[in-house]
């Protein structure tokens, strides 16, 4: 009885580096090819030809160029062997994506200078709540804000913090400094002990990270106190 081996061919027979996929993900967006970047939007090649194979044979038509393939309809893609026209409109789709980002002003990212500017911010996303929840604003080198995400909720009186968290996500966003918040429902500014010791685990845990800990600002309805203002941070 005859054998068949399975196609050498096929994408998931391939070194791990030489997949599009995983590739964006181990090595970033940067170090795939035109090819690969277009077998991704498509997904899937056809029986005889992988997805990066089939990206050439197009970009190619296009004489390499996505202003070309921008020109394509849905039409021209489908004369293409392995497109249909779910991945014709993905295609289209995509560089449509690519146009208007092209038309759009890249967002200036709000730079926080102080622990008022900071203070602004935080009690509109959490000064009125009727629960206490634990906020922290992300930074870059330049003190402006990459996000601003909430890390608890708890009650009206205290919110538990997962320290761990916090760590993560500033790795993930490449944060170079943090500001961590949290309101008092009740109006009452003061800092507890519990909001003490929870600020000087996450500033020594930062420190490890060369990630700085820039304040603490906790916020009602209408004020707020900072650490860094009254010297504990």
């Amino acid at each position: 009885m005859t054998t068949y081996s399975e196609n050498n061919s096929s994408i998931k027979n391939w070194n791990e580096d030489d997949r599009p996929r995983e590739k964006l993900a181990t090595k970033g967006r940067s170090s795939l090819s035109d090819a690969e970047l277009l077998a991704i939007i498509m997904g899937s090649g056809s029986r005889n030809e992988s997805a990066v194979e089939l990206a050439k044979r197009i970009l190619k038509s296009a004489n390499n160029n996505w202003n070309e393939l921008a020109k394509y309809s849905i039409t021209d893609l489908c004369l293409f062997k392995g497109i249909g026209e779910a991945k014709a409109i993905s295609i289209i789709t995509a560089l449509e994506i690519g146009r208007r980002r092209n038309t759009q002003d890249v967002l200036e990212r709000k730079k926080i200078s102080s622990s008022n500017d900071a203070a602004i911010i935080l009690q509109q996303q959490i000064g009125d709540l009727p629960n206490e929840e634990f906020w922290i604003m992300y930074l870059n080198q330049g003190n402006r804000i990459i996000k601003t995400e909430q890390i608890s909720r708890g009650g009206i009186t205290q919110t538990s913090v997962d320290v761990r968290l916090i760590f993560k996500r500033s790795l993930e966003l490449m944060a170079t400094g943090i500001i961590l918040s949290h309101n008092h429902p009740s109006g009452n500014l003061v800092p507890s002990a519990a909001d003490k010791s929870i600020t000087q685990k996450i500033k020594e845990g930062a420190l490890l990270l060369d990630i700085q800990v820039l304040d603490h600002v906790i916020v009602s309805q209408k004020n707020y106190y900072s650490f860094a203002d009254e010297g504990l941070i």
